[in-house]
């Protein structure tokens, strides 16, 4: 047992350290990486029989560890103080994507298990990005092919979309909207976002002492979220648990100096890692395969759907192509993508409020995944 915990634990290292020196490994990203090594491992026979408590266990543990340590960085102040523009394509962008996860739910729910549950995994997957996929997995006690199927669709079309925006996109909307970028807003972004190696220095000592600290302060809000979902139903404690801890973390992150320690999020996403090796290794691949394509029609339709509805109301609104690429990509594709499609569009200024976007987006993810799944229910 302690050998694979120590593989659960040390994959995830061992794979940054391969991304940071192979450029190509590094453009897959360390997510997909984490689930080809978990699923090849978790399908052979390198584990032994009794390994599923230790997997519920590193599931039960990784994700409430990890939603602090990536809200911490969360400025809400700062946040609050975007460009109406921005403002206007966030709320366009997430009004967009519900509708077309609650439609899609009606449309393919006859071929899909536990409906409600896949609807709101993608809420979050498609507001927020993996961190909020996995913390809707424990709050909606959705089960592990499930959760692998829905990211597996979420990285499948993701692909196709990211390079439709960096191909024509940009000539296509700039048609569609006919209006000129003006910049969206006046705010600074830590400096960690915008690196390329987001973990260097992370074992500086002065860090480091502050990253522990963090992490049990992390911890802490752990438990206090625990002792208010003992106040709740039980069938509603794991829910109570996620959503307390998000509040909790989003509070916390107003102390400046919870916010200004530097790479809480990158702490925060190496737990995101092991959680997603751990999930891999728990998935039947044959019945991944089989299960997937309805799901893969479900996220397409959703991506598809969610963008044509985008250009009609920022065309109402009188909103430019590079504001609604950039909160496109930030909600369905995550904030880590916001640099690179920046590259692609040839202008810089709106990473900083595509980041934005993407950041507002994790911190609203688990909510409206969890509120979107009971409607649906």
């Amino acid at each position: 047992m302690i050998p694979s915990a120590i593989f659960f634990i040390f994959t995830p290292f061992l794979i940054l350290v391969a991304c940071q020196r192979y450029r190509f490994l590094n453009k897959i990203g360390a997510i997909v990486l984490a689930y080809i090594i978990g699923a090849l491992a978790g399908n052979s026979s390198l584990f032994p029989e009794n390994i599923h408590k230790l997997q519920d266990l590193m599931t039960m543990i990784t994700i409430p560890l990890a939603i602090p340590l990536m809200l911490f960085s969360t400025n809400l102040k700062q946040l609050s103080r975007m460009a109406k523009p921005a403002l206007i394509s966030l709320g366009i962008g997430i009004v967009s994507v519900t509708i077309m996860i609650v439609t899609g739910h009606w449309i393919f729910r006859d071929y899909i298990a536990e409906p409600h549950k896949i609807s709101g995994l993608m809420v979050g997957v498609f507001t927020g990005g993996t961190p909020n996929l996995a913390s809707l997995k424990l709050i909606l006690d959705a089960d592990d092919t499930m959760y692998l199927i829905t990211h597996s669709a979420d990285m499948i079309i993701g692909v196709f979309y990211l390079l439709f925006l960096v191909t024509v996109g940009k000539k296509v909307f700039s048609y569609l909207l006919g209006v000129k970028y003006a910049p969206l807003a006046d705010i600074n972004i830590r400096e960690e976002y915008l690196e390329s190696a987001p973990y260097k220095g992370i074992f500086k000592r002065t860090i480091l002492v502050r990253l522990i600290q963090l992490i049990f302060l992390a911890i802490a809000l752990v438990g206090l979220s625990i002792l208010i979902a003992l106040l709740f139903n039980e069938n509603a404690r794991m829910a109570v648990v996620m959503l307390s801890l998000t509040t909790l973390s989003l509070m916390a992150a107003t102390l400046p100096r919870v916010n200004k320690t530097p790479k809480t999020f990158e702490s925060g996403m190496y737990f995101v890692l092991i959680f997603s090796v751990v999930v891999a290794s728990m998935g039947d691949i044959n019945n991944l395969v089989i299960s997937a394509l309805p799901v893969v029609y479900y996220a397409a339709w959703t991506v598809a759907g969610s963008l044509i509805l985008q250009v009609i109301f920022s065309r109402l609104f009188r909103l430019d192509a590079d504001t609604l690429i950039i909160t496109s990509t930030a909600l369905i594709c995550s904030p880590p993508f916001v640099p690179m499609v920046a590259g692609a569009l040839h202008n810089r200024k709106i990473v900083v409020p595509g980041l934005s976007i993407g950041i507002i987006g994790y911190a609203l993810g688990n909510y409206l995944g969890y509120i979107i799944s009971m409607v649906l229910r």
